[in-house]
């Protein structure tokens, strides 16, 4: 560790003087020790952020690791993630560490004393957002970071990589309306996460562009899983006047959507069409297999983890935010409606 900035000039023995504690005291604090008190770290990051304090290049990490961080691992969408990242993760020599953390918005606090512990090559997190402190701690000690982000909205100066959510919904609702359908409901995630509400705009942009009346009561907010979408289903089915067509904002939910027709007898495509989000590999071994909106997860994966690369070799990445095209994938879960 060096004991001079290139960003304000102070050294490591000014900010030990100014926060009244030893130099090795800051030297534990940049290093993610634990054995410091919680009020002489808050003392320590703060004045690392009001000096900008950043190690030389030379007093960089040499990790061979790229950390990866989800809130939740267990999923076939996460697969596709980690495929990504370990692509580029190997074309640079690396190795990819996996961390579970936190919620689908931000990692856990604790995860920024880990991360800063085990000080990898850069860091790759898959939330809506970095909260500032957590951001400020890893930028003073130059680990690069950059966000997947399919739910929400990082403020513009996080390097981040999304999809085109609003064009996804509204070229699967289209797709159904182009079939014939007027009656089509739709299934989508949490109502807190821009994604969900990205997809509901889309589907609400076509249903609107076509002329056709919006029922409230065919707009469903749950969670992206099998049983959220079986639920969700169960209950559109369950209606006098039940849809012809569900798009569903998850190929996970799309799955449940078919379990909740196999199991009110109802036939897919010939009494129900249905379209899923994200084109996982399942999605074309399901049966009938599934017409569903490509969402790029590996190529926007590897976009973050060669913004991280860039931003460890001091490159400053052309664009901070890339949004991905979308593209609709037609298999054999639609068709026109019966009659």
């Amino acid at each position: 560790m060096t004991s001079q900035s290139t960003a304000g000039r102070v050294t490591l023995a000014d900010l030990a003087a100014e926060a009244r504690v030893s130099l090795s005291t800051v030297s534990k604090v940049l290093n993610g020790r634990s054995d410091v008190s919680s009020s002489t770290r808050a003392r320590v990051e703060a004045l690392l952020d009001e000096h900008g304090y950043r190690p030389r290049s030379a007093a960089r990490s040499r990790s061979t690791l790229l950390e990866l961080v989800f809130h939740e691992l267990e999923s076939a969408w996460a697969l596709e993630i980690v495929r990504g990242v370990e692509n580029v993760a190997r074309e640079n020599g690396l190795s990819v560490v996996l961390t579970e953390s936190g919620t689908r918005h931000a990692p856990g606090p604790e995860w920024v004393d880990g991360v800063i512990a085990r000080r990898p090559a850069g860091v790759v997190l898959v939330f809506s957002d970095l909260a500032q402190e957590s951001r400020r701690q890893l930028e003073a000690r130059s680990i690069p970071f950059a966000i997947i982000d399919p739910a929400g909205d990082p403020a513009p100066d996080v390097p981040s990589v999304g999809s085109a959510n609003w064009s996804g919904g509204m070229m699967a609702t289209r797709h159904l309306i182009e079939l014939g359908h007027r009656r089509i409901a739709a299934l989508t995630g949490p109502e807190d996460m821009m994604c969900s509400l990205a997809r509901i705009d889309g589907y609400r942009s076509a249903m609107n562009t076509a002329g056709l009346p919006i029922d409230p009561d065919l707009i469903r907010y749950g969670d992206f899983h099998v049983d959220g979408g079986r639920r969700l289903a169960l209950e559109l089915l369950a209606l006098p006047d039940r849809p012809t067509a569900i798009f569903a904002g998850s190929d996970l939910q799309a799955l449940g959507v078919l379990d909740a027709a196999r199991q009110l007898g109802i036939s897919v495509p010939e009494q129900l069409s249905i379209v899923g989000y994200d084109d996982l590999p399942m999605a074309r071994w399901s049966s009938p297999a599934l017409t569903t909106v490509h969402q790029p997860l590996i190529e926007m994966a590897e976009e973050a983890a060669r913004m991280v690369m860039q931003l460890r070799d001091g490159e400053y990445p052309n664009n901070l935010r890339l949004d991905l095209a979308t593209s609709l994938v037609v298999r054999d879960s639609t068709a026109p409606p019966a009659g």
